[in-house]
């Protein structure tokens, strides 16, 4: 059995996390943001959960999206390279299992494996590269640079 972690640090502790990694293994363990529209935003920013025009508003609030009155999680917002980071440095996960539970793990999971989630000739050109504290530098896709931080 697979299994998808929110690994944003507020949606599981650390302990959880560890044991999760325990357990499960990098080729077991696909990491999602499962991010609503608030992803990448800053703190004190709100944001519409659902349909933007009928939807509910939510905060972006401790490094997730509230409710209004804080009365529980609206949603993630966390991105892919904070939760590589959070498996780093708060789970003890190597860099190298982290990776891999955001790249090739759910590429198989999902049945893409041949042109996604590894470097291989014949597969997708879609990197990404980030520096030592884990931030994103560049993206690629299809070996065409998409993103590149100035």
């Amino acid at each position: 059995m697979n299994v998808e972690v929110i690994a944003d640090g507020k949606h599981l502790p650390a302990p959880l996390l560890k044991l999760i990694y325990k357990i499960k293994g990098p080729d077991r363990i696909a990491l999602i943001t499962d991010a609503i529209r608030g992803a990448g935003m800053k703190e004190g920013d709100t944001v519409v959960l659902g349909n933007k025009h009928t939807g509910l508003q939510a905060i972006i609030e401790d490094s997730v999206a509230k409710l209004p009155d804080r009365s529980s999680f609206a949603g993630s917002v966390a991105t892919t390279d904070r939760l590589v980071r959070t498996m780093v440095n708060i789970a003890d996960v190597p860099l190298a299992d982290a990776v891999r539970m955001m790249t090739a793990t759910p590429a198989t999971i999902m049945g893409v494996a041949d042109k996604k989630g590894t470097l291989a000739p014949g597969k997708d050109a879609d990197i990404v590269i980030f520096d030592s504290n884990i931030n994103v530098e560049t993206t690629i896709v299809n070996g065409r640079i998409a993103y590149q931080k100035q």
